[in-house]
């Protein structure tokens, strides 16, 4: 399952875990909020949301000095799901230093690749594909050559409004990343693709969509402004 978890409540996990696994028990929200010094309700809100997310799970301890019924504390520990989500997270991060590399590569070679045309660098962009472990890395090149495939057609009047279409794309209240699976699957039954390639990205559409949802929104918003810049250097 997908988490949203905006930075701060990122953050908050990773602090977390790291008290969790220096403490080797369930911890008490009122020594979270020492620890990282803010409010014990601040600490247990966010212990509670991430709750909801299915990161931590709570359970009650009763006091066994204390004479009569007493109030039981709530404790909280992390989930398996909690330590993958931070991985992934963590993954983005490392991830993120390549990704600029391979990000200025691709910008370059489009720039530079407007006189001659761009079906060489598809072709290597279509050949590595299947090597890549990086999700982030994975998603650009998938989003550089569905563009790439649309970009040859242009002259159809469906890819020229596709191509407007994605010049929004990951703004707030316009259209998100999943729509490339879309465009990849309208590019396989077009009769004017190459249909090696269009078949090929068809078959890549699972991988792109798991390696989607396991982005941060940060790398999100990041590749939203990376598509809308390849989309305006090959429509200009």
């Amino acid at each position: 399952m997908k988490k949203n978890l905006t930075h701060r409540q990122q953050q908050f996990l990773g602090q977390f875990l790291d008290i969790y696994r220096e403490m080797e028990h369930s911890v008490h929200y009122a020594t979270v909020a020492g620890r990282l010094g803010i409010g014990k309700v601040t600490a247990y809100e966010m212990l509670r949301l991430l709750e909801e997310h299915g990161l931590v799970r709570a359970e009650y301890e009763t006091n066994q000095d204390q004479r009569g019924p007493g109030r039981s504390s709530v404790l909280f520990y992390p989930t398996i799901e909690a330590n993958r989500v931070m991985n992934v997270l963590v993954g983005n991060s490392i991830d993120n230093k390549d990704w600029v590399e391979v990000k200025g590569q691709i910008l370059q070679q489009l720039r530079e690749g407007k006189a001659g045309g761009y079906e060489e660098m598809l072709s290597n962009l279509l050949a590595h594909i299947p090597e890549r472990r990086s999700p982030l890395i994975l998603v650009t090149e998938l989003i550089t050559a569905v563009i790439l495939m649309m970009r040859s057609i242009q002259d159809a009047p469906e890819i020229h409004a596709i191509l407007e279409r994605l010049q929004q794309i990951g703004l707030p209240q316009k259209i998100s990343l999943n729509v490339m699976s879309g465009i990849a699957m309208f590019l396989s039954v077009m009769e004017n693709t190459n249909r090696r390639s269009s078949t090929f990205l068809l078959a890549q559409i699972s991988r792109y969509e798991d390696a989607l949802s396991q982005l941060s929104e940060e790398s999100r918003r990041q590749l939203g402004e990376f598509t809308r810049e390849v989309v305006q250097i090959l429509s200009s």
